[in-house]
């Protein structure tokens, strides 16, 4: 952690200027006269436009818009609102509860009657019926038919089969197990000779069992026939009485359809059809009128007040921009568009004379004829090599017909003399480039772009200088003008309204406020509570005998109220607990 405080940065010491010649000083004085004398009268005139936007609106646009809107909600809003609140709320409250009162007694109240007088009981009873009905029916001769006929019948015929099975089949098993083939099985060894005795002897056992078998499967069949003829008979007479019953309810149910069909075409007629042309012809007509007769009385009174309105805003409004626009902002915008023209017309008139004519004269006096000379010496220079490589190219050829012997010597001594000649070309080629391009380049920009470009800068630096200069001098002239003009104002027109407000209507308004509205005002409160009073003592007057009054007719002595107790009518406060005394139900006395 450090613990020393770290040392404070040195604050950046600004870059000096470096020193300014006579031509800078000589520039700047003219620059920013010609500035200040062209800037104090836009500043004035922007300080002035500025001053009074900021008066207009504050004194005449933003109370005009209050004034507007407080007029309006006075003619359109609180009329409205008062007729919501005291008429068309109280009588949609009305009109509200009529309605809910008569949708109840139209729609509601009948159905529940119907519901809970007719529809109830009758369908209580309909439901005993048709279970009774039902029951009687479907359920009873079933269990009659179960219990008395297919019960008894089923434990006899279960009882005549097992007695037939047992006894007929069982019990011949057993005897002839028991009886046949036990003794046969014993003495099957000592009665080998009377097998075919016992055979035929068995067969005629067998044909009698037979016979006894079909003569009981026999009978049982002739008792069934008779229980089912009987069954038969039982189940046509109950069929023949289901019939006659669904007869008889079905005459019933027809005359009680006729007479609900009969009751429920008056009860829709007089729910649903009565009601509303009751509705229609007493309510809604002469509701529909009366809201009609309304409707046009509103119209006629908005459409005066639309063209009453309409009036005021061409008075207040439309007329005081009308003639703003015309006599104060054509001239002032006049005033500005030739005063933008004159300053454009300087402007474009400095910017030509500092950016463009300079730039013509370079190139027409200087820049033009180096081109010319330069293209001239070029044109000389080729000519002068095109005429050397064409001798050169001559003797290269009158060289190539000589001796082979003497060929490598001859190219030998043409290369170095064309390297010696091309080293004498480049050196030349570029003294002639460095001083007909090179050094009048370099002279150009060290003896003319150079100080031009500086003379420039200089030039538009003191002109961004002179014109901040001249703009917060404008600024303090604008003040000084403002100042002096707030004065002039304050002292020739406010202080005496002032000096009228303090020492003469201030004390002319106490003198009227003590010696007439006061009194005024005292002798109006003094006729209020000598009014209030006298109705006090006429009501307790009338009280008094009302109660003697009913005292003399019933000789019935009326509890007199509670003396610590005022009017019933008017609430009692809650008394403080005391030490002696609760506020909770279980200690209450």
């Amino acid at each position: 952690m450090d613990w020393e405080k770290p040392p404070t940065p040195a604050e950046p010491v600004a870059a000096e200027r470096p020193p300014e010649g006579c031509l800078v000083a000589a520039i700047r004085i003219p620059v920013r006269i010609v500035v200040l004398v062209l800037v104090v009268p836009i500043r004035l005139a922007w300080d002035a436009v500025a001053a009074g936007g900021r008066a207009v609106w504050r004194r005449g646009l933003v109370p005009l818009a209050r004034g507007t809107g407080q007029l309006l909600r006075a003619m359109f809003v609180v009329p409205w609102v008062w007729l919501w609140a005291r008429v068309l709320a109280p009588a949609a409250r009305g009109a509200g509860t009529a309605l809910a009162w008569l949708g109840r007694a139209l729609f509601v109240w009948p159905w529940v009657a119907l519901w809970r007088r007719v529809l109830v009981p009758v369908g209580r009873g309909v439901a005993v019926a048709l279970t009774w009905a039902g029951e009687a029916l479907f359920v009873r001769p079933w269990v009659a038919l179960w219990r008395y006929v297919l019960a008894p019948v089923g434990r006899g015929v279960r009882a005549g089969a097992l007695w037939v099975w047992w006894k007929g089949v069982v019990a011949s098993v057993a005897w002839w197990y028991l009886r046949v083939m036990t003794p046969a099985g014993r003495g099957i060894a000592r009665l080998a000779r009377g097998v075919w005795a016992g055979f035929a002897l068995a067969g005629r056992g067998i044909a009698r069992l037979a016979s006894v078998v079909r003569d009981g499967v026999v009978a049982a069949g002739r008792g069934v026939g008779w229980v089912l003829r009987g069954v038969g008979a039982g189940l046509a007479f109950v069929g023949r009485g289901i019939a006659h019953l669904a007869s008889v309810v079905r005459a019933g149910l027809t005359a009680a359809g006729r007479g609900l069909r009969v009751g429920g075409a008056w009860l829709l007629r007089a729910l649903f059809v009565w009601p509303w042309v009751w509705l229609y012809a007493r309510v809604l007509a002469p509701l529909g009128g009366g809201i009609a007769w309304l409707a046009r009385g509103l119209a006629a009174v908005g459409r005066a007040l639309g063209t009453g309105l309409t009036a005021l805003l061409r008075a207040l409004v439309v007329v005081p921009a009308v003639w703003f626009y015309t006599h104060a902002l054509t001239p002032l915008g006049r005033g500005i568009v030739l005063l933008a023209r004159g300053t454009a017309t300087a402007a474009i008139w400095l910017a030509k004379a500092l950016f463009v004519w300079p730039w013509v004269w370079l190139h027409t006096r200087v820049l033009a004829p180096i081109g010319r000379a330069t293209a001239l010496l070029l044109k000389l220079v080729g000519a002068r090599l095109a005429l050397a490589g064409r001798a050169l190219g001559a003797g290269l050829m009158w060289l190539g017909r000589g001796v082979r012997s003497g060929l490598a010597r001859l190219a030998r001594g043409v290369w170095a003399g064309v390297g010696r000649f091309g080293r004498g070309v480049r050196a030349v080629a570029v003294t002639l480039v460095r001083w007909i391009f090179l050094v009048p380049a370099v002279a150009l920009w060290r003896w003319v772009l150079v100080p031009v470009g500086r003379a420039v800068a200089v030039l538009v630096r003191e002109t961004g200088e002179a014109l901040g200069h001249a703009w917060r001098v404008s600024g303090h002239v604008s003040r000084a003008v403002g100042r002096f003009l707030g004065r002039l104002l304050r002292r020739t027109f406010v202080d005496p309204v002032r000096w009228a407000y303090r020492h003469v209507c201030t004390p002319l308004g106490h003198l009227v406020r003590d010696s007439v509205w006061r009194p005024a005002a005292r002798a109006v409160k003094d006729a209020r509570r000598t009014a209030r009073q006298a109705l006090a003592a006429a009501r307790e007057s009338v009280r008094q005998a009302r109660v003697d009054v009913r005292r003399a007719l019933f000789g019935v002595k009326r509890a007199e109220p509670d003396p610590l107790v005022g009017d019933r009518r008017e609430p009692v406060p809650p008394q403080a607990r005391t030490l002696g005394s609760s506020t909770t139900a279980l200690t209450k006395d």
